[in-house]
Parts: structure tokens; C-alpha cells; sequence
């Protein structure tokens, strides 16, 4: 019997690492190619490491697009938005969890409905909105409308559920007020939640294409998708500088989500458990 779950443990463990090097097999030609001339790139048999590695790739590419504005742009975007989610998510999820109040469970029910209504039902609406507000073509467009998350909500009232009312009653006890409880106590121990949310969040804006191709047309305020499009559009046949650009966008998501991995697995784990 024990030889059994040896065994089977050993052939889950081979599968899942030929399943995770099948899906860096991607990344790992799009590193090749971002090296590599124009004329090497489609090469066949694939020449994983070139001979002579185009470094100038990565360099050429800061020139040929303002790169490094479509870059600045993002990572404002993609904090503020982070911030403003981890904010009013966390907020909220307190009041819903922690807190009782008429219309409590409704009020919860109505706002977790949104996950379900696709974002093409009410883009229109929105975009009118944002029209009608004066803030088309401004970050302020991005900012606010991405500021609120339902799913950032449920996750976190989750996780909220699991902190035993012991330690708010004692708080209570000592005179700390609703808001010195969630700040001082609720936040500390969601360290968890808190980065998979930031995680979730900081992909999301930073590879958010439709949003800022409707709401900004000026050069400017482009984001690094919005920025790839116009690169591949202007250079279409410069595969080694396209990759190349591509990596360079890849590394602050990679460089985020590696930072806060051991949180984000944790928080997974525990947002759906009630203590």
C-alpha cells in the first residue's frame, strides 16, 4: 500500500512538472525570439539560444515608440488602481462580514450580482457616463471606474468571516472604535487576502486592453498594451523587436506576483474557510 501512494505521488508530481514546462514553453521562445534578427525568428527546427544574441533588441525598442511613457503609464495606473481596490474592498468586505445592519444580506447579494453581468452590457453606459463627466481621454476615466471590485468584496469579506468576533469584542473592550479595529486588527492579520487581491488587481489593470483603448487617444496616455498594438501596427514584420517589447512588459508582473507568491497561495487556500 505504501508503495502504491509512492508511486502515485511521484507520477502526480512528473505530470504536473511536464504540464508547467509546457506552459513556460511560451515564454521561454518569446525570450529566444526577442534575441534573434527578424529573419531568425521563424526558424525551423527553433533555435532556443542564438548564436549571436541581438541585445540591441532591447534597446532599439525605447526609440522606435515612446516605450517608456506607455511604461510610466501603466505602473501609475496599475498602483493607484492596487491601492484603491485594496482600500474600498477591504472597507467594505468589513462592514459586510463584521458589522450588522438592515439590509445587510440584500445589499451584498446585489453588489456580488454585478461578477455575473459582462462588462460589454454596460461598457456604452459607462463610456457615456464618463463622457458626460468631462473625464474621456484622463486617466481619472481608468481610475475610477476600476477603483471598486465585487469579486476584491466577496474575497475579502471571506476572509473576514474566518477572524474569530473574539478579538473585535476584546478590541471593543479596550475603547477602539469600528475603524481602529479594521485598521489596527483586520488589516494586519488579511496579509493573505491582501496580496492575492493585490495580485489579482495589478494583473488585471496592467493587461487591461479595451479600457484604455476606448477612453484614451492621445499618445501620451497610452498604456503598454494600447503601446504593443501601435508597435505591432508600425513594425509588423520586426518580430525580434515586438518580443522583445512583449518581455519588457511581462517583468513587473512577473517581479510582483514572485514577490508576493507564499502570500498568494496562503490566501487562496484560506479566503474561502470560516473559522
Amino acid at each position: 500500500m505504501q508503495i502504491k501512494k509512492i508511486a502515485l505521488t511521484g507520477t502526480t508530481y512528473l505530470v504536473l512538472i511536464i504540464l508547467a514546462f509546457t506552459m513556460l514553453i511560451p515564454f521561454a521562445w518569446m525570450l529566444s525570439a526577442s534575441l534573434k534578427l527578424n529573419k531568425d525568428v521563424f526558424t525551423f527546427p527553433i533555435r532556443w539560444i542564438p548564436e549571436n544574441p541581438r541585445w540591441q533588441n532591447y534597446s532599439d525598442i525605447w526609440t522606435k515608440v515612446p516605450l517608456l511613457r506607455f511604461v510610466l503609464n501603466t505602473v501609475k495606473l496599475s498602483i493607484i488602481v492596487t491601492i484603491l481596490q485594496l482600500l474600498s474592498s477591504s472597507f467594505a468586505a468589513y462592514a459586510f462580514a463584521k458589522l450588522r445592519f438592515p439590509g445587510r444580506r440584500p445589499l451584498f447579494l446585489g453588489y456580488i450580482a454585478t461578477i455575473a453581468v459582462p462588462w460589454q452590457a454596460y461598457m456604452v453606459p459607462q463610456f457615456i457616463l464618463m463622457r458626460s463627466m468631462g473625464l474621456n481621454n484622463t486617466h481619472l476615466a481608468i481610475i475610477f471606474l476600476q477603483a471598486f471590485s465585487a469579486f476584491g468584496v466577496f474575497m475579502m469579506k471571506q476572509f473576514y468571516e474566518s477572524i474569530p468576533d473574539e478579538l473585535r469584542e476584546a478590541a471593543r473592550i479596550d475603547g477602539m472604535s469600528e475603524y481602529g479595529i479594521w485598521l489596527r486588527i483586520m488589516l494586519p492579520l488579511s496579509k493573505p487576502a491582501l496580496s492575492t487581491l493585490t495580485i489579482i488587481t495589478f494583473v488585471n489593470t496592467w493587461n487591461d486592453f479595451l479600457g484604455p483603448l476606448i477612453y484614451l487617444t492621445r499618445t501620451d496616455l497610452k498604456t503598454i498594451q494600447i503601446g504593443l498594438r501601435s508597435f505591432i501596427s508600425q513594425y509588423s514584420s520586426e518580430y525580434g523587436l515586438i518580443m522583445a517589447a512583449s518581455v519588457i512588459a511581462l517583468l513587473p508582473v512577473l517581479a510582483v506576483f514572485l514577490s508576493l507568491q507564499r502570500y498568494f497561495v496562503q490566501g487562496v487556500a484560506t479566503s474561502g474557510l470560516k473559522g
